[in-house]
């Protein structure tokens, strides 16, 4: 416990002298690979950012990377900034995804690599780094149970220091890491972020962070608990320090002098002093008294033992306090206070009043807003800083949308700018523009429809943020996947297709992934509809399921006069489907007789889902909709491929035809440590094997930890399964689990957006030629609208719940005038 990171601890003095007496490096330096491992040295940590030269998305990343070198330095830690060069070769250096990684070297060893998005800001930098190098002296816990193990381990050894914090990364926890840096070697450290633990320790304002002082080294009777004393001040570094300067103060000193000249530690850290008068007679009643208002007012006040017969000045005969401010040159006040409580609460009533003056101090210079109650809009508070290149996007207005819009191929972000999730996809929106920049044909615009409602409301725009893709003489394309880059630029990718194949050459290298290998990465299914010149119907049916695809998958159509050469190769009675798997080079032939739209989108639906997927929570609806109970394979990292071989083979064998095989990868999908811990009390070591029914009876089995998982064992275990003759671990509550608000429903926002890709429909009666034509009336006669000041309108907008209604009444009325038209 104390031992560990000590070659760089050296005590706050030491941390100040470095602040105040050694020459530091202001800015990040920059280096070659080989430079940088040539200044390692044995024992000294340092972080290093490997990048390539002039990467603009790392620009964020390395102005808060620059702003933690001074803090990092005074630590004893090194930063710098590896400029990757074609000439050195460097295993940092390698593929993309590892560039988007800082590394933590503690001499020429990698003690621990993060994920540059995990490192947001120099509070999420220094927190992370400090929590990596002290790890084995900060015992970061989950439960009570490893709380309570602790603490009983370190009853009349030592005492503890037990916070809890929101998040890893936070302000909080790098003013906890900063302390525990100092301190680690005297009292144990221990960190959670669980508010349940917090609550189990009869903590009642669980809003915010908290730091509790465990007094263990005094507790000689194991069965007796450690008091706690509760940090009443905001959690940051010096509150800490003075914090716990205060809990190595004496408890209770006896003095016989003057009051108005005594000075304590308390003084000195703007605590007040509380003098217990005491004579010979009642000595003993006296101290005992004064310990305990000590124990009550530790952390908040100093208290002493006045003993009035050694006393030279007078004190008022009736006088059985003496209260003391921390302020110079305030006159001691003498009280007649016959009741502990009475004593307390003089004393935190009078501090109360000291912290009301500070706040409306502080209030002067703005309101608090680091406090959110709500995690998009603290991620959007906390990003606030971050400078996007939204240069990359066209601004529309309400004078240039139709023009934008008619003239090019577009993608429109609508959103409000007061709304935190609007703000928070800008970002990833303005990422997939960085990504796309000199390479798309589409323009990426956007529009706040905080300031042109207008437009939003004629574009049926009922909630935000909403993507729309415009091309002409088509119906707009409206977004529904989940609210990332990733899936934003999949969608953008393959938002052209069906595309018409002309040749059996072309056809050949479109099922062989050569035609479209870029966005191979974005759909690893190709789907090629085979139909001869004659069947319209059935073409038309393939094309208005792609058309109900677009941007989920490569579609394409084959209807030649020699089409019957590729539906002999391959099988394939006409119409058909061939499925080209390009990551398994496998393709399959699928009958399409008298196969409507629907039934083709289901058909290729499925297809897209794997026999053996990892689970992860954006793909968890489209699994889940099976109604299958789910055979779940735990694993701490990479799925062991003897294991992913065992059970495919059931697959292909028929095996598991009543079941949704599938992995969950626990350090991509943390959330799977909480699932496992519903179903295991103790946690028994991974892979773990479990059968969930999740459908009907909410019975969860564990395959035998002791077997190995192989084909003969699995097909003997799901035997026993089927005849009744294993017993479940544990069975899960029928119970409805629903988010706090509407809003916040996000599983029933991935599950809309996988069932859309098979539901959704443009409105046939509204073409848009017709929306574009009423946009150029309504642009035509804005001059006959009332103009209004703009900060009367973004009053008028605030209002959102009143906004959405009217536009979708507008939406109603457009599509029923729209509909009535061409009836």
């Amino acid at each position: 416990m104390f031992s560990g990171f000590n070659v760089f601890r050296v005590g706050i003095s030491f941390v100040i002298m470095c602040i105040f007496y050694m020459p530091t490096v202001n800015s990040l330096p920059e280096l070659s690979p080989q430079k940088y491992f040539s200044t390692l040295q044995p024992g000294k940590a340092s972080l290093a950012y490997f990048c390539q030269a002039d990467s603009p998305r790392t620009s964020v990343f390395l102005e808060e990377l620059n702003e933690a070198v001074r803090p990092l330095q005074d630590y004893g830690i090194s930063v710098a900034k590896v400029n990757c060069v074609k000439e050195e070769i460097s295993r940092y250096c390698g593929k993309e995804k590892d560039l988007m990684k800082a590394y933590l070297f503690k001499g020429n060893i990698l003690l621990r690599e993060f994920p540059t998005d995990t490192l947001f800001d120099v509070n999420a930098i220094v927190a992370h780094v400090l929590f990596a190098l002290l790890f084995s002296e900060v015992k970061y816990i989950t439960n009570l149970e490893d709380l309570q193990n602790i603490e009983n381990a370190l009853k009349g050894k030592a005492n503890i220091i037990f916070s809890y914090v929101r998040a890893i990364g936070i302000p909080e926890h790098r003013a906890v890491m900063e302390a525990a840096f100092v301190y680690g070697t005297t009292y144990q450290f221990v960190l959670t972020t669980e508010i349940a633990l917090l609550e189990s320790i009869g903590s009642e304002d669980v809003e915010y962070a908290h730091l509790y002082f465990f007094h263990c080294k005094l507790v000689l009777d194991l069965t007796q608990q450690c008091r706690r004393t509760l940090m009443e001040q905001p959690l940051t570094t010096l509150n800490i320090h003075l914090f716990i300067k205060t809990m190595k103060a004496p408890l209770l000193t006896e003095v016989a002098e003057d009051p108005q000249q005594v000075s304590t530690v308390h003084l000195q850290l703007g605590l007040p002093l509380v003098f217990i008068v005491s004579q010979q007679a009642t000595y003993e009643a006296d101290r005992r008294t004064a310990e305990w208002v000590a124990w009550r007012l530790l952390g908040k006040a100093g208290v002493l033992l006045l003993l009035r017969d050694s006393l030279e000045v007078n004190i008022p005969q009736d006088a059985n306090v003496v209260f003391k401010r921390a302020e110079e040159g305030v006159p001691v006040e003498f009280l007649v206070l016959h009741d502990v409580d009475l004593i307390i609460s003089h004393v935190e009533n009078n501090m109360h009043i000291e912290e009301i003056q500070e706040d409306e101090d502080n209030d002067m210079e703005g309101p608090d807003i680091d406090v959110q109650d709500d995690e998009v809009a603290e991620t959007v508070f906390r990003d606030r800083k971050r400078k996007l290149p939204l240069e990359l996007t066209v601004e529309l207005t309400e004078e240039t949308f139709n023009a934008t819009v008619m003239a090019s191929d577009s993608i429109v972000l609508f959103y409000a700018g007061w709304q935190a999730v609007s703000m928070a996809f800008l970002q990833s929106y303005i990422d997939v523009a960085v990504k796309l920049k000199g390479t798309s044909t589409m323009l990426l615009t956007r529009i706040n429809c905080a300031d042109w409602s207008d437009v939003c409301t004629k574009q049926n725009v009922t909630e935000f943020p909403i993507i729309k893709m415009y091309k002409k003489g088509e119906n707009p394309v409206s977004y529904a996947g989940m609210l990332g880059t990733e899936d934003l630029l999949k969608f953008i990718q393959l938002i052209s297709y069906p595309v018409n194949i002309t040749s059996i050459q072309e056809a050949e290298e479109y099922l062989s992934g050569e035609l479209y290998k870029d966005l191979i990465l974005y759909s690893s299914v190709s789907v090629l509809g085979l139909f001869s010149p004659t069947m319209k119907t059935a073409k038309e049916d393939f094309s208005e399921a792609g058309n109900y695809l677009k941007g989920y998958v490569i579609t394409g159509i084959y209807s030649e006069e020699d089409v019957l050469l590729l539906s002999t190769k391959y099988a394939a009675s006409l119409p058909a489907l061939l499925l080209a798997r390009h990551t398994e080079g496998k393709i399959e032939s699928i009958p399409l007789a008298s196969t409507h739209a629907q039934d083709i989108v289901q058909i290729i639906t499925d297809a897209l889902l794997e026999m053996f997927p990892e689970i992860t929570v954006e793909n968890l609806p489209s699994y889940f909709r099976l109604q299958k109970p789910l055979l779940i394979l735990f694993s701490d990292g990479t799925v062991n491929p003897q294991y992913k071989k065992a059970i495919l083979t059931l697959v292909k064998q028929k095996y598991l035809d009543s079941f949704t095989p599938c992995w969950l990868n626990l350090k991509n999908t943390p959330v799977g440590r909480g699932i496992l811990r519903a179903y295991f009390d103790p946690l028994p070591p991974l892979p773990l094997l479990v059968l969930v029914n999740l459908h009907s009876g909410g019975q969860v089995f564990a395959f035998p930890s002791d077997q190995a998982i192989i084909e003969e064992n699995l097909v003997l275990w799901l035997k026993k399964l089927e005849a009744g003759l294993e017993n479940h671990i544990t069975i899960l509550p029928a119970q409805e689990w629903k988010p706090p608000l509407p809003a916040y429903d996000f599983l029933s926002m991935i599950d809309a957006a996988t069932s859309q890709r098979g539901t959704r429909k443009v409105p046939k009666c509204m073409k848009e030629t017709d929306v574009q034509e009423n946009d150029k009336e309504q642009h035509e006669d804005k001059s006959a609208v009332r103009k209004e000041p703009i900060e009367t309108l973004r009053i008028k907008h605030w209002n959102r719940s009143n906004w959405f209604k009217e536009a979708e009444k507008s939406f109603r009325r457009d599509k029923e005038l729209g509909c009535s038209k061409v009836n």
